[in-house]
Order: structure tokens, then sequence, then C-alpha cells
């Protein structure tokens, strides 16, 4: 028999029960809607963590016919400790009756041992009507807590504390669409005061969700680090026949490299979208743009990459600004020195016009197997701003609660970049692009060493 902890997250319809299970769970598969009634069958949602499951919640559909249901529960005069095996008979008597069918399906998995989360909305007042739903849960017998939800701007909180406080014992507030790393497990650690036996196991799984968050961050880490490699060092290549390559075949390769570099983001996104368990996730984007703002725009560049004189600061600092590279620093670029591009860009910054992000060299020594090859990337500025991207859709995507529905908008300035990118920072980063860049095969044990450095920097924002 499985040993986690199990809560049924019960109360009135439409008070934020399945975002709140949403939530916790870490599972936007939740059905959730404004429309009352929406849940009408319990569903479990456990969370697993490499396959064992540290906590398992329930959805379940509101109270309908409270009244009716303590009605029937008070005309049996039993005493306190007999209370459970009445509700137990309720559910035996009415289960093939459609009148009770949300009553059975919320009550049912309490009976079997479930922890109770009693959700409220504060933003609407406390009624007598909730008297009725809090004496069924008291019968039980089984622990519990209220959840105080707010879904509108109206704060009763004060008059459902008073109210609460009678029938619970831990009285919580609770957002569930702006929940915080700290927030989510205070909430697990006060599900562990409910019950004594439960304390080691809830305890265990505030363990293993703090791993789980651990590990969510470094597979995301292992990502961006892979991705940086790869677009460091990802070469095009196009074949030609004709005596000398033509113009049109020149942009078809360079276009063809900007393509598989914005396909390289694109896959990288969506593989940090699934390790944060964001499977139905909506953003503002397409597959090759970042709030439209295209990956070799000049306002993606003035808002992620460097300006000109941290690029050569960073490039000296390294010992990168050595051969043809340097050329390539402010190829076809253009400095804004105190402007803004429309208003996506806030202060100072210079960006890249990526009019020429490597030399396109021509290859092959006999005609017919002459090709025309770009890359390895030798932009100085490119790697900064993928990875300022990257990181910045991760941030968004690891702070994004699960239980909202809501479009997700990669709205961003300036400012972000400052929150992780220092001088000292800049040149540990170019060392690795520098190998990046150059080295046909790189040791894992470099590879590792860079996942490090973006571990420090995720670390530090996304909790």
């Amino acid at each position: 028999m499985n040993s986690h902890p199990k809560f049924a997250v019960v109360g009135h319809p439409n008070k934020g029960k399945s975002s709140i299970v949403s939530s916790l769970a870490l599972d936007d598969s939740v059905q959730i809607s404004d429309t009352p009634g929406t849940t009408t069958k319990k569903r479990s949602f456990p969370l697993k963590v490499d396959g064992q499951i540290i906590y398992e919640l329930f959805d379940t559909p509101g109270f309908q016919r409270a009244r009716h249901v303590l009605a029937w529960l008070e005309k049996h005069e039993v005493r306190a400790d007999k209370k459970h095996e009445v509700v137990k008979s309720f559910i035996e008597n009415f289960r093939d009756d459609p009148k009770f069918n949300d009553e059975i399906e919320l009550l049912e998995p309490i009976v079997n041992g479930a922890g109770i989360i009693y959700v409220v909305d504060a933003s609407k007042p406390y009624g007598k009507e909730y008297e009725a739903e809090m004496e069924i849960l008291r019968w039980t017998g089984e622990p519990s807590m209220a959840l105080i939800n707010h879904i509108d701007d109206e704060d009763y909180t004060q008059e459902w504390k008073r109210a609460l406080a009678h029938y619970f014992k831990i009285v919580r507030t609770y957002n569930p669409m702006s929940v915080s790393l700290e927030q989510h497990i205070s909430i697990l650690e006060s599900m562990a005061q409910l019950r004594e036996e439960w304390t080691k196991d809830v305890k265990k799984s505030i363990f293993f969700f703090k791993e789980y968050h651990n590990s969510m961050i470094r597979q995301s880490s292992l990502a961006i680090a892979t991705s940086i490699k790869n677009a460091l060092s990802k070469e095009e290549k196009l074949y030609f026949t004709t005596q000398s390559p033509s113009e049109n075949e020149k942009n078809t390769l360079e276009e063809n490299y900007k393509y598989s570099l914005r396909e390289l983001e694109n896959s990288t996104q969506k593989k940090i979208e699934q390790i944060w368990n964001h499977n139905n996730l909506e953003k503002i984007q397409n597959h090759i743009t970042f709030e439209h703002i295209d990956l070799f725009s000049k306002e993606s560049a003035s808002i992620f990459g460097l300006t000109k004189n941290e690029i050569l600061l960073t490039a000296v600092g390294s010992g990168a600004a050595t051969g043809a590279g340097i050329d390539l620093m402010f190829a076809g670029s253009t400095f804004l020195l105190g402007s803004t591009i429309g208003a996506l860009v806030g202060g100072a910054g210079a960006f890249f016009a990526f009019n020429e992000l490597s030399k396109v060299k021509v290859l092959g020594k006999t005609l017919g197997e002459q090709y025309l090859q770009i890359g390895p990337m030798e932009n100085r500025n490119f790697p900064y701003i993928l990875l300022g991207r990257l990181i910045y859709h991760t941030h968004k995507i690891a702070t994004h609660s699960h239980a909202k529905r809501n479009t997700i908008e990669l709205k961003m300035g300036q400012e972000f970049r400052d929150k992780w990118l220092n001088d000292e920072l800049k040149k540990e980063l170019e060392k690795y692009h520098k190998i990046f860049r150059t080295s046909k095969k790189v040791d894992s044990k470099i590879l590792k060493e860079y996942e490090e450095l973006i571990f420090s920097i995720l670390d530090k924002i996304v909790n």
C-alpha cells in the first residue's frame, strides 16, 4: 500500500479548487473554467519525482446539496468516534443517486484516508450556507486545513478567518496564480501538521520537492549550455555546380543558417517548458520570434546583447580579441547610445544588425564538389543574445504558475539583463564561448563547467 500523503481539495463550486490542485501538483492539464460544475468527477493528480509519488491531490466537484447531506447525517445520533461511519453509510446509500453525485465524489477520497484542504474565496463575503459544508467535513473525522483564495479584488479575509477558525486548526492564505517556491513549501509544511502520522511522510515530500525544483533548474542549465555550444559550433553548407557561387546562393546559405539557429532556440525553449511541466503552455510567440522580436533583429541585440565597449572589454579581458574574429565583432553594426527602440528597449544600448554572422567560405577542390560554408559563429555578440533570451524564457517559465490559463507574454527590458550579467561573468562566459567557436569537439568537462555557470545564474533568478 502506498504511504504517500493524499489530500482532497474540496469546497463550494467556483472557488479556485482546480487552480490550487494545478498549482500544487505542478500540472497544467487540470481542467480549469469559470463555469460552475466543470469538475463533475474526482480526479487524482500525483506529483511524481523519478517515478515516485511524493504526494497526491484529488480535484473534486463542489458541494451542491450540502444542507440535505448534513440533515441526513444529523438524523443519526452517534458518538463523535462513530460519525465517520455515518458518512460512509451515506456514500453507500446514495452512490447511485444522481442528486448527490458531487457530494459522493468529493467525500469518497476523504473516507479513504485523504486529508482535507477546504478552499474558500475571500473576495466574496462569508455566508451561513458554508457552515453545512464545513460540518459535513467535520463528520468525516479526517484532518483538515483551509486555504483562503482571492479570485477578485474585494477582500473579506478577516471575517473568513474568524469563521474558519471554528472548524479548522490551520487556516492559510494562498493565491495559486502567483505562488512562489517559498509559498508552496509553506503550504506543504502546513499539511505536515495536520496529522502526527503524516509528519514524517510530508517532511520527506518537502525534501523531495526541493530536490525536484533544484533538478529542474539543473536540467534547464544543461539544455541552455548545450544549445549555446551547438549554436556557436554550427556549420551550414550549400553545394554549387557553377564556376563560382552566385549572390543568391550565398543569401540562401545565410538564410538556412539563420533558420537552423532559430529552430535550435525554439527546440530548447520547448525542452525547458517540458522540464517545468508546462506542456500546454500558450505564449505570444511563434517558432522564429521572441515576443515578435526575431533572434537576429536589432531590437533583440539591443535588449540582450552587449554594448561596443562591453564587447571590447570582454574580448580583451578573456584574451579573445585576436584573429579574424575581431573583424566580425562589429560587422554591420550601428550603435545607439542613450536612445530607445519603440517601447521595447530601455536605457542605453548597442545593437548588431547581423549582416555578417560568420565568414562565408568556398570549400572543395574540384567543380561539382565545391560548396559554400558558413559557421562556426564568429560574431562575438551572438552568444550573449541567445543566452539572454534563453535565460529570460526559463525565468518566465519557471515562475509561471501551472494554474494560469492566460497566454504568457514574454515582455522584457534592458533591466533584466542587468539582473544576471556583470563584468566578471562576461569574462567567464567569453572563455567558454571561444572554446565552442574554435573547437571541433568540446570536452564533456568543459561543457559541465559551462553548465555550472548557467546554473549559478538560474539558481539566483528562479528562486
